[in-house]
């Protein structure tokens, strides 16, 4: 695996930042689901970032959606538990540690099986997204802790097969792990 170099951690993290922004201030990062609740994707470019740029620029993405997701929250509240979101440590911190779950996960199952260990970032990102912040909503008296093992249930577990499957997409195109070559296409154009 080839180191990164800081030019291409800022270029990348710039990169999935605005499209976290994009997805946190157009609404897009939403899938409708079931009695009016959905499934978010939102927190995917952070896991991305730590997969492939390390902890820091998966640190640094989940901060800027984490920022853009309080700064939504306070500016244009969509419901009566987004005022909760206006805490750092429910809206900010989380999505912090969602990208550097995502690393270390990655880094703990790399190797002959890129492909299963990006899938599993993306699973596990994407878990400890929903856990810290259904956890800290329940710490701060916002939801009854019934009601987070519901939305964990109902939510969770199809965002983080959600976000094992996206990261796994993105990260294949991005490595080329599934061309025969091992170089992705953008690699072959820029060639």
């Amino acid at each position: 695996m080839a180191v990164s170099s800081p030019v291409r951690k800022i270029v990348v993290s710039g990169a999935l930042g605005a499209v976290s922004i994009v997805l946190v201030l157009f609404n897009i990062g939403f899938i409708p689901w079931f009695a009016g609740v959905s499934i978010t994707f939102m927190h995917v470019p952070a896991i991305i970032a730590g997969v492939l740029e390390g902890p820091a620029a998966g640190a640094v993405v989940g901060g800027i959606f984490g920022v853009t997701s309080l700064v939504k929250a306070a500016t244009q509240p969509q419901g009566p538990i987004d005022v909760f979101f206006t805490n750092p440590l429910i809206s900010v911190l989380p999505r912090i540690l969602v990208g550097v779950v995502g690393w270390a996960v990655f880094r703990l199952f790399r190797g002959r099986l890129t492909g299963a260990a990006a899938a599993t970032a993306g699973v596990a990102g994407s878990l400890a997204n929903a856990l810290l912040v259904l956890g800290l909503l329940v710490l701060f008296k916002a939801i009854p802790l019934a009601v987070a093992g519901t939305v964990f249930v109902s939510n969770s577990l199809i965002e983080s097969a959600a976000g094992g499957i996206l990261t796994l997409a993105v990260v294949s195109a991005w490595k080329g792990i599934e061309s025969r070559s091992g170089r992705s296409r953008l690699a072959d154009e820029g060639s």
